[in-house]
């Protein structure tokens, strides 16, 4: 049977010529001399010749018949068809004579990417496998084998992909305090400007200016349905409002917070844009420690002189999405109350959840990845997780690292820095998500 691939000329290519990768192939093909032919197609389906910008079922010149194109990898001659599609297709009155081979040309615009990555790269090499939409702009963050052909990979998805202006390509890991990286652009636009939309919101963005990743959605969905309406939300490192802004919407009081004054721009334009009301929503341009220290704090010692109204059934929650980074900032909770006595207590059945997460790097079983995240959170906190905590995994983000979501609830202990006290027993795990009542 035969295999339909571009031609073995373009191997190498890294300037896309278009013209190149055209080609004729001998096809098999069904005349059908009828326009009523659902009770045909149901029975060809299977055989169908796949093929970008291509119908395998095409008007036959100027008359009223049709032409059913085929792959010659499934069928190359009646005899090639299912005994039982025979019979069937008899029985409509096709036979052996409405069967030929005919030639057609298949060209650029008939490949799909992975089959010109194929084409084009050396034998046996890998073809890029992943990308990132985020609105009209394509994410690649391409290895170091590929970026010999960096631009013809580039030049094809803008092409290929729907609703594709632009293409960039990664050049170095996100390091700095901004959580941005460098790129360059392969093909398109320089345009950075775009819009997503998760979760019922539209998010506006400068893409080259701020962090998003498309593969997170799931994980601010879960995040999301967690909080509900009455509950507070500080969100640390908000960036442009993937949790603050649906929460908001939730009717929650949202304080989102991120370091990067780009982010907060468009944090403050997407609530805008997404018609949430000021009163449930402020956001800050600050580090996170300081943050902490004097929002949080100050909604904290409210709480304590019943200043701020909150319903005993709400929760708090504490989003910490800087997974490098966050464990680093959990030490800006321990004592953060003062002039309360430790032996009355604080919370009083007030419950505050943080969620922060983190890499766990290494080749490790699910359950040890698992603990290490629990032991990692436990170290920067400097106190034992109680009972109640939950450790998530979120995502793959490399060969032996993953990213996991670890939450827990912050106790009298850690809010007033008692560091000898013992660790106690609570009911409620965090290990599915946390209970809510109302």
């Amino acid at each position: 049977m035969q295999e339909l691939t571009p031609p073995e000329h373009v191997r190498g290519m890294t300037s896309l010529e278009r013209s190149q990768f055209s080609i004729t192939a001998t096809v098999p093909t069904l005349q059908l001399n009828t326009n009523n032919i659902k009770p045909i197609v149901k029975h060809l389906k299977q055989y169908f010749l796949k093929l970008e910008n291509f119908k395998p079922i095409q008007q036959n010149g100027d008359d009223d018949s049709k032409i059913v194109y085929m792959h010659p990898k499934c069928i190359r001659n009646w005899t090639d068809f299912d005994p039982n599609t025979v019979t069937e297709l008899e029985g409509l009155g096709l036979n052996e004579t409405h069967f030929h081979n005919q030639d057609i040309t298949i060209t650029y615009d008939n490949w799909k990417c992975d089959e010109i990555f194929k084409a084009i790269l050396p034998v046996g090499k890998e073809t890029p496998s992943g990308y990132s939409l985020i609105g009209h702009i394509v994410h690649l963050n391409l290895r170091e084998a590929h970026l010999e052909y960096k631009k013809i990979i580039g030049d094809v998805l803008l092409d290929k992909l729907k609703n594709c202006e632009t293409v960039v390509n990664k050049t170095n890991e996100i390091s700095n305090e901004y959580r941005n990286f460098q790129m360059e652009v392969l093909s398109g636009k320089d345009n950075f400007e775009t819009s997503v939309k998760e979760n019922g919101c539209r998010f506006d963005l400068d893409f080259s200016q701020v962090y998003w990743n498309t593969r997170l959605c799931a994980e601010h969905e879960r995040i999301v349905n967690l909080i509900h309406k009455g509950d507070v939300l500080f969100d640390v490192f908000a960036g442009i409002g993937p949790f603050s802004v649906p929460a908001a919407k939730k009717k929650c009081t949202v304080y989102a917070n991120d370091l990067n004054p780009e982010s907060y721009k468009w944090l403050e334009h997407n609530a805008k844009v997404n018609k949430v009301q000021e009163r449930y929503f402020k956001a800050f341009n600050l580090d996170g420690r300081e943050f902490i220290g004097k929002h949080f704090a100050e909604f904290l010692t409210n709480l304590k002189d019943n200043t701020v109204s909150f319903n005993e059934n709400n929760q708090v929650h504490v989003t910490m999405n800087l997974p490098a980074l966050a464990v680093t900032f959990l030490g800006a909770f321990v004592g953060i109350i003062k002039d309360v006595d430790a032996g009355e207590g604080f919370l009083h059945g007030r419950k505050i959840v943080v969620h922060v997460y983190c890499f766990v790097g290494g080749d490790f079983s699910k359950d040890a990845a698992k603990d290490e995240a629990k032991k990692t959170v436990e170290s920067n906190l400097g106190f034992c997780l109680d009972d109640r905590h939950g450790v998530h995994f979120v995502r793959s983000v490399a060969p032996n690292k993953d990213m996991f979501r670890v939450s827990f609830y912050l106790t009298d202990d850690i809010l007033l820095g008692n560091v000898n006290s013992k660790k106690r027993k609570h009911s409620n795990s965090l290990e599915d998500e946390p209970v809510h009542k109302h």
